[in-house]
């Protein structure tokens, strides 16, 4: 302890050093956020895409992957996983961890399993705040407490930020962060520790931080409060799609073999009575009934559990952690996590600028805000509190009322922050790993922990999105060394040129996920010179898929418009379309219209009346592709729409039926509740941009900026 202390006192050397330079001094920080040149690719070796538009192919050459096996050619995989065919390792959970760790171990050689009860990225992994961050508000507490473990977390999280854009720059950029500075004489404490977030950054750091004069942080934020405005500080972290990234995480497993398998689930840990080790497990498919025995695991084991056997069985369920650790040592086993609730509300995007964030680090009541924009909307969130873990949180009205307040704070008084502006809310659980000594949740680390039990169930808890990568790479390595796996070898570039070779060791740093080997910058033109979508559908397809749009575009449907060519809307209000329903189905395991709403597209989370009012269009579409019978998509409207209220959807909504949406009800609610703001498209607030600002990635080829 005494070290680690000492250790602490050191890194206390760039602030002294920062404040004797002062305010007026400068660091210079080098950028190498260096990314491999990207690919534009003809769509005539694109297998199953077909142009509409009449123009000339761009050049280039498209990335050429094996089909990936349909969900039901997983299933038969995983059924065959006894005996010779037993697997490495099974992963129990399909969130960010989870998959992460399929990908690592996959790309190792290894035969590995993710199954997940509900969808990927069903939980935490969906709710999150959209940053890909080292967070500065632990870096304050490291050495504001002298705390060594939250220093590591910040310096682990800023290396891993890197990653994201590397592995997946059709899904996360750059993002600018503003600090308003209300005191002068806060501005010297700011400054600094901007600049150190920087230097520990090292060659990862995205860009330098700087200083605004109160006028140009006006300029650059324009809805701010400038009332006692001293100035402003901005820094730069990430930010990204982050169930879009999950399932790209699955699907990329899936690519280097993995079995990948949603809405399956374990019912239980098989042991070997002789030695008590478990060797496998006992999992059920849940979508069997609602399927009236089609596919699935077939009419001739009904809903038995089916066995499946492995080497070692890893625990990466999130906030449900200790259940599964129950079903290993009984129910009187010690609680690890520490559930806390992430409340979240989306406002209009005219609320913020289209490509810089805010935080404001002194709430109320002490805790951090942040305003972000993301998808042409506005995020603002979270709160954190204690909670009760349940599969569906619901936002509650004190939280949703706290954010708007603290919003409220912030914001120009002419800017009337109401209720009715909420799009969408919802509460994520962070699976806090439990400090025995902490009296909050707030003071609880971040950290991640792995716990091997006595029968050798390999548990991963804690951590958050930004370091998923580590964790999954700390936990297969211990896999590794717990059940004396060999890890194969194999060239995959004879399958692609974009898939690294296999020679045992971790790759994940480079593997690029589904997507990114075909991105480029300027795809959406492509994108409509080809195929004739619309601008703004076109950048979204992009920024979304990656090379994956050229299939999506595909997919979609002809409008029978002179322009645009292809490509009908779910909503008039954003640029999701068609085709990306049938892309969800046929290549990226979706089977409920929550699959869709709530992770393929983002429908659900940017504003959840305009989700509701799509809903019939995605169950026709799905249910044509699944050859849905009539109750089964009767089944799935009152199963969705009671999804939507944990999404924000008022609860004397839930009766709601398909005919009065199509009917044209939603619209009439806007009007009755005079929150017109509900119905009114994203809004690119902003044409101006912090004149410092450089977004690094994607922010031309995204829906309203970021």
């Amino acid at each position: 302890m005494a070290a680690a202390r000492s250790q602490a006192r050191s890194l206390l050397k760039p602030f002294a050093i920062a404040s004797a330079v002062g305010v007026g001094g400068t660091l210079l920080y080098k950028s190498l956020n260096s990314r491999p040149a990207a690919h534009t690719y003809s769509i005539n070796n694109a297998a199953g895409v077909e142009g509409s538009f009449g123009r000339a192919n761009p050049a280039g050459t498209p990335p050429k992957f094996p089909p990936l096996p349909t969900r039901a050619e997983q299933i038969e995989k995983l059924r065959a996983g006894r005996g010779e065919g037993a697997y490495d390792l099974i992963v129990i959970g399909g969130g960010a961890t989870g998959s992460g760790i399929a990908l690592d171990a996959a790309s190792r050689g290894l035969k590995v399993a993710v199954i997940e009860r509900d969808d990927f990225s069903s939980g935490t992994s969906s709710k999150s705040t959209k940053l890909v961050h080292g967070g500065v508000r632990y870096l304050e507490k490291a050495f504001k407490e002298l705390d060594y473990s939250q220093y590591q977390l910040v310096k682990e999280a800023l290396k891993e930020r890197a990653v994201f854009l590397t592995t997946a720059p059709h899904l996360s950029m750059s993002l600018p962060i503003m600090l308003p500075v209300y005191e002068w004489w806060k501005a010297p404490y700011f400054w600094v520790g901007t600049k150190v977030y920087d230097f520990l950054a090292g060659k990862e750091n995205l860009e330098s931080s700087y200083f605004l004069t109160r006028g140009k942080a006006l300029e650059a934020f324009p809805m701010l409060k400038g009332d006692g405005l001293a100035g402003a500080l901005v820094y730069y972290d990430g930010s990204h799609n982050d169930s879009r990234m999950n399932v790209g995480l699955a699907l990329t497993a899936a690519l280097y073999g993995a079995t990948v398998i949603n809405h399956m689930e374990v019912q239980d840990l098989v042991k070997d009575p002789a030695t008590g080790k478990i060797t496998g497990v006992k999992v059920k498919d849940l979508l069997h009934e609602k399927r009236g025995g089609r596919l699935g695991f077939g009419e001739d084991i009904g809903h038995d559990e089916v066995l499946v056997e492995a080497k070692g069985v890893i625990n990466a369920t999130g906030p449900f952690t200790d259940s599964i650790r129950k079903l290993d040592t009984g129910e009187q086993t010690p609680e690890i996590v520490a559930p806390s609730s992430g409340v979240h509300i989306v406002l209009p995007g005219y609320y913020s600028p289209a490509r810089m964030g805010l935080i404001d680090p002194n709430t109320s009541d002490g805790r951090v805000i942040f305003f972000l924009p993301w998808q042409g909307n506005t995020i603002a969130g979270t709160t954190d509190a204690p909670t009760q873990i349940t599969p569906h949180p619901l936002p509650r009205e004190e939280e949703i009322n706290w954010i708007l307040n603290e919003v409220r704070r912030y914001l120009a008084p002419d800017i009337n922050v109401r209720r009715g502006d909420v799009l969408a809310a919802w509460s994520g659980i962070r699976p806090l790993v439990k400090d025995p000594d902490a009296k909050n949740t707030e003071s609880l680390v971040r950290n991640h922990l792995i716990n091997v039990s006595q029968s050798g169930l390999i548990t991963i808890a804690g951590g958050k999105w930004t370091t998923y990568r580590q964790m999954a790479e700390e936990a297969v390595d211990e896999a590794i060394k717990q059940f004396d796996l060999k890890p194969g070898t194999s060239d995959l570039s004879a399958r692609s040129e974009g898939m690294v070779a296999i020679d045992g060791t971790c790759k994940t740093e480079w593997v690029k996920l589904i997507g990114a080997h075909g991105f480029s910058k300027t795809l959406f033109i492509n994108l409509i010179q080809h195929f004739g979508v619309e601008s703004e559908v076109a950048q979204h397809l992009a920024g979304a898929y990656g090379d994956r749009a050229w299939t999506v575009a595909a997919l979609s449907a002809p409008t029978e418009k002179r322009f645009p060519v292809r490509g009908k809307r779910l909503s008039v209000l954003y640029p999701f379309i068609d085709g990306e329903v049938r892309y969800a189905v046929k290549h990226e395991y979706a089977q409920t219209a929550v699959d869709v709403l709530a992770r393929r597209t983002r429908l659900a989370f940017l504003n959840v009346q305009a989700a509701l009012e799509a809903l019939p269009k995605v169950i026709d579409i799905i249910g044509e592709e699944l050859k849905w019978d009539k109750v089964r998509r009767e089944k799935e409207w009152n199963e969705t729409v009671a999804f939507l209220v944990s999404m924000g959807l008022p609860e004397k909504r839930v009766g709601v039926t398909r005919k009065e949406v199509e009917n044209g009800v939603v619209g009439k609610w806007g009007e009755e509740e005079k929150a017109f703001s509900r119905h009114a498209g994203p809004v690119d607030a902003m044409s101006t941009i912090a004149p410092n600002a450089k977004p690094l990635d994607s922010s031309t080829v995204r829906n309203g900026g970021v």
